[in-house]
Parts: C-alpha cells; sequence; structure tokens
C-alpha cells in the first residue's frame, strides 16, 4: 500500500502544473510596496496576529507564521487557533476575536462574510481527498466500493472535508454508514491512526509523513477538490492585513507547494 503514495505525489505535480506559471515571484514586498528578498526582515510591522485556520493546515501554517515573523520582528503571531471551518466561523459569529481567517472551503468563508465581519476573502491552495488506513491495511481496503463495509470514520457533513467526501462517495455511488462523524480532519486521521477505524477520508496533506497510516487516491478524487480561502477580517490591523498577503505570496506559496497543496 506504501507505494501508493507515489500517486498522491503525482496526484499533488497535476494540480500544481496550472498554477506554478501563475506563481508570485521570489520577492514578497515590503509594507511601502517594495521588492525584498526572501528572509530580509520588512520593518513597518508591529503587534500581535491572532489567526484562525482550518485543521488541514496546521503544519504549513505553523511554518508560515514563523517565517512571517522572520520578516517582520515586530509582530507576534499568536498560537493558531486550529479546528474545523465551520466551527471556526461559528466561534467568530459569536464574538470570538481574530485577525485572518482561512477556512478548507469557500461555502465556509461566505458564512463569515455574510455575517458582516469580512469581506473579499482570496483563495491561496486547494487539496484533495485519499483513504487513509492503519499501517499495513489490517481491513484489507483497497476502493471506496470497500468502505460500505469497512469500520470507516468521516468528517462530519457540515465541515469542509465531510462536504467533500460526500461528493467523492456520490459521485461513486456508494453509501457509507460512519462509524463516527467528526468535526475536523484531524480527528478522522488520528482514529485511523490508532486503529480505531478500517479507513477514513482525509485531505491529502494529512498523510505525508505520517507512518502510522497507508493511503491511496481513489478514482473521483481529482473531481472533488477543496479550494481554501483566506481573508483578514475587518477589524483587523496593518499586521493582519499583511500576514494574510502573506500566505498569498511567494514565501507562504512555496511552504504549501512543500507539503503538498496545489495551487488556487
Amino acid at each position: 500500500m506504501r507505494r501508493r503514495h507515489t500517486a498522491i505525489a503525482a496526484l499533488f505535480g497535476m494540480l500544481m502544473l496550472s498554477g506554478c506559471a501563475g506563481a508570485p515571484s521570489s520577492d514578497s514586498l515590503d509594507p511601502n510596496g517594495e521588492s525584498a528578498g526572501p528572509g530580509t526582515a520588512r520593518p513597518g510591522l508591529s503587534g500581535e496576529v491572532t489567526v484562525f485556520a482550518a485543521a488541514s493546515l496546521r503544519t504549513a501554517f505553523d511554518d508560515i507564521a514563523e517565517l512571517f515573523e522572520q520578516q517582520h520582528p515586530q509582530v507576534d503571531v499568536k498560537p493558531i487557533v486550529y479546528d474545523g471551518s465551520s466551527t471556526l466561523v461559528t466561534q467568530l459569529q459569536e464574538g470570538a476575536r481574530a485577525d485572518v481567517l482561512a477556512t478548507a472551503d469557500e461555502r465556509s468563508m461566505q458564512l463569515l462574510v455574510d455575517a458582516g465581519l469580512a469581506s473579499d476573502a482570496q483563495l491561496f491552495a486547494t487539496n484533495t481527498l485519499v483513504v487513509a488506513v492503519p499501517a499495513g491495511n489490517p481491513g484489507g481496503v483497497d476502493s471506496l466500493d470497500d468502505l460500505a463495509n469497512a469500520v470507516t470514520v468521516l468528517c462530519a457533513p457540515e465541515v469542509p472535508c465531510g462536504v467533500a467526501s460526500t461528493t467523492l462517495l456520490d459521485a461513486a455511488g456508494v453509501q457509507v454508514t460512519a462509524a463516527s462523524l467528526e468535526q475536523n480532519v484531524t480527528a478522522v486521521l488520528e482514529k485511523v491512526a490508532a486503529g480505531e477505524a478500517d479507513a477514513g477520508l482525509v485531505y491529502a496533506t494529512d498523510v505525508i509523513g505520517d507512518a502510522a497510516v497507508d493511503s491511496f487516491v481513489p478514482e473521483g478524487a481529482a473531481d472533488a477538490v477543496n479550494r481554501y480561502p483566506i481573508v483578514a477580517l475587518d477589524d483587523a490591523d496593518a499586521a493582519g492585513i499583511a500576514f494574510a498577503e502573506f500566505v498569498r505570496r511567494a514565501e507562504g506559496q512555496r511552504v504549501l507547494h512543500d507539503l503538498g497543496f496545489g495551487a488556487p
């Protein structure tokens, strides 16, 4: 089963080809709009930035936040809040404070826009689904059809990975009664890795480098692509706005690409 990681890598390459030609230049811009080389500290920004981000972005955004702080030494990116996109939106609607929101789908972001908390969200990445199984595949899951008779964990239907899972399964005509429905993709992967399920649908980026699971790209995965938008909330200051822009520029895109995300 591990050889199927090569198929995942090939899928990443296909996703990136369409976006590489139009990727941002290797130099990002300073607060005055001037070009500055990668790794160069930019003057003019200070304060704290609070970021809410989809669970599938944990590794990427931790790395991006570190790079951003290196270039803006007077800015402190507070520990990023990761959870299911719909959960994060609900928290913001109920009064939680954040400068930046990055979701794993456009539908969740639109709920925030409709609530009057943000506008002008921009896409910055894409992701697709894989079937994850415990290392060694003890349940013998080799196709989407097998999920119907396996102990399968899925994301809840209201969260982005759940929407994508429903799209994928419906298109394949596969009916799955989930052993549990989780509020974010990380929880699905944790149950599979712990051997509490035979299989689960997670994002391709989640399984990279995880020795506790094997995975394969199911037929139709390329037709169930999640598009990730990011926005600086309407009350964000200059540092928050700069962070959201940094994710979409060259250095942020490089981190995302290296971790398997597709171009927006």
